[in-house]
């Protein structure tokens, strides 16, 4: 059974490439977009002892992601999300059919100080009382990550706070904790994005195993691709699942790879197999209509995500499970991992939709969590747009 979900701040989307005001200043940034949230009070809940615990209190941390296409700030107090605000290029990029780094990082110049503001304001908080300030350091599009990173670094070097860079990807394994605060490790995470997909072992705060990953295309990007290929559009994601709504997912009986290497993926063939099927079908004028090509599809996706997450479930023995990335926001795929997780006995954490992508709230958990441990990158540090994920590469005995 799925654990109770504390009450979730509503995410605020804005549309890139407003005027953006400055931050370093107090009041209400004039050319802001919508009326003012009024925020649920605050939750809080006790600190731990020194054992390296999640903390949940505090500290305040702005978090900052421009690793890829979505300008996203929030703030927290701990675990407690004071507020999310979003900037998204999906219609900056959508006519391109993917996204085009340099626009990318022009988008976030534009938007990035805007939202700085709108998030310490929806937060209730003013920029001197952060404790300190996170961005993501890395993986993703260098130009896009300068953009995000070199803000918070001034930012944080103008206020006297600390700086945290973080790495994208620990923020999806942090995500749970913004719907729900009972999520705890030992766990295993699924993290399924554009770029990633990976079944980690998380051991501990701080403490993670890739069990597996995938040895070509990122689930994400496979649904990118044959969303494109069908005409359905960008993001293909969300394109993907909205037209298998009304489709049969036995219709076409698409590969499931991989079969004999329990936690591992590959999503390049699936996709060259859906290919080859819509060109001879539609040439022979046998295809079958694009709901249930996309049913299928996303069928033989989330069969095999699931399947490589609950086998590591099996061998660790671990009685949670999470879910991060993108992907997760897949409502097939959100709905076939809580069917296993109460067959086995175990508690499914999933963020809500809107955090599964990419939001600043996710680093600014990670860059609480590691500032109350005494973590500090400094102001010398910089982007790194192939940082390895932080994680020791397993197996279970």
């Amino acid at each position: 059974m799925q654990h109770g979900r504390a009450r979730v701040v509503p995410q605020v989307r804005v549309r890139a490439g407003r005027d953006s005001q400055g931050v370093l200043h107090h009041g209400r940034c004039r050319g802001d977009v919508g009326g003012r949230h009024r925020l649920g009070r605050l939750r809080s809940y006790p600190r731990p002892d020194q054992s390296g615990g999640i903390v949940t209190e505090t500290p305040v941390v702005l978090g900052i992601e421009t690793s890829c296409d979505e300008t996203g700030l929030g703030v927290v107090a701990g675990t407690a999300m004071r507020s999310n605000v979003l900037a998204s290029q999906v219609e900056i990029h959508a006519r391109f059919g993917g996204v085009v780094p340099e626009v990318a990082a022009r988008a976030h110049v534009e938007a990035v100080r805007h939202l700085a503001h709108r998030a310490l304001s929806e937060a209730g908080v003013h920029q001197t009382d952060l404790d300190g300030v996170a961005a993501t350091q890395g993986p993703g599009l260098v130009g896009a990550l300068v953009v995000g990173f070199t803000f918070a670094k001034s930012l944080a070097w103008a206020l006297g706070k600390p700086f945290i860079g973080v790495n994208h990807m620990e923020g999806h394994l942090f995500a749970p904790l913004l719907g729900d605060p009972g999520f705890s490790p030992p766990a295993v995470v699924l993290l399924a994005s554009g770029g990633h997909s990976q079944v980690v072992h998380m051991k501990d705060w701080g403490d993670y195993e890739i069990l597996g990953s995938t040895i070509d295309d990122a689930a994400g990007e496979a649904l990118d691709k044959t969303a494109r290929f069908l005409g359905l559009g960008y993001p293909g994601g969300p394109a993907i699942d909205r037209e298998a709504e009304n489709g049969d997912p036995t219709a076409i009986a698409f590969p499931r790879a991989l079969p004999d290497r329990p936690y591992d993926f590959s999503f390049s063939g699936l996709k060259t197999s859906l290919i080859t099927y819509v060109r001879d079908h539609r040439d022979a004028g046998t295809l079958p209509p694009i709901p249930d090509v996309a049913a299928s599809l996303q069928e033989a996706i989330v069969d095999v995500l699931v399947a490589k997450t609950f086998n590591a479930v099996d061998a660790t023995g671990v009685k949670v499970v999470g879910g991060g990335g993108g992907v997760m926001a897949n409502s097939r795929l959100r709905a076939r991992l809580q069917e296993e997780a109460d067959k086995r006995g175990v508690t499914l954490f999933v963020p809500p939709r809107d955090l599964c992508t990419d939001n600043g709230a996710m680093i600014a958990v990670v860059g609480a969590h590691k500032l109350a441990r005494g973590e500090d990158t400094g102001y010398n540090g910089d982007v790194d747009a192939g940082l390895s994920t932080p994680f020791v590469t397993s197996r279970p005995d």
